[in-house]
C-alpha cells in the first residue's frame, strides 16, 4: 500500500468508527423512546447531530483526496465501500424503526388524550376546526 492508500484507509476507519457510534446511539434512542425518557432523547439528538457532522466531514475529506481516482479501482477499496454502505443501511433501518416507534407513541398519546377528554366531560366534548377533540369548558352562564 502507498501513502495515499494509508490516508484513505485512515478515513475509512474514521467513517467506520462514526457509523459504529451512530448505530449505538440509535439503539440507545430506541430504549429512551420505549421508556419515554425525554432528557436522554434530547442528549442523544445533540450527540447524533455531532456524529453525523463528523461523518460528513470525513466523507468530504475522502471525496477531496487527490489519489481517490487512482485507488477507486482497487479491490480493497471496493470492499471497504461495500462494508460501509451495508453499515449505513443498517443505521437507516434502525432510524426508520425509531421513527415508527415515535409515531406510534404519538398516536397512543393522542388516543389517551381523547379518552381523558371524553371521560372528563361527555356532554362538553366537541371538536376544533382541525378535527381535534376538545372539551367545551364554557359554563351555562347566568342569564339576567
Amino acid at each position: 500500500m502507498t501513502l495515499a492508500s494509508d490516508d484513505i484507509t485512515l478515513l475509512f476507519d474514521q467513517q467506520q468508527q462514526h457509523l459504529d457510534e451512530l448505530l449505538l446511539l440509535l439503539r440507545q434512542e430506541l430504549a429512551a423512546l420505549a421508556s419515554r425518557d425525554i432528557t436522554t432523547l434530547e442528549q442523544l439528538t445533540v450527540t447524533k447531530a455531532n456524529v453525523l457532522e463528523q461523518l460528513q466531514l470525513s466523507d468530504n475529506a475522502l471525496a477531496k483526496h487527490p489519489e481517490l481516482n487512482t485507488v477507486k479501482q482497487q479491490e480493497w477499496f471496493k470492499q471497504r465501500v461495500v462494508a460501509l454502505d451495508e453499515q449505513l443501511e443498517q443505521c437507516k433501518r434502525h432510524n426508520d424503526i425509531n421513527q415508527q416507534t415515535l409515531e406510534q407513541s404519538q398516536l397512543t398519546i393522542a388516543r389517551l388524550k381523547t379518552e381523558l377528554l371524553s371521560s372528563r366531560g361527555k356532554s362538553g366534548l366537541t371538536y376544533t376546526s382541525k378535527g381535534k377533540p376538545t372539551v367545551d369548558s364554557k359554563g351555562k352562564g347566568i342569564k339576567a
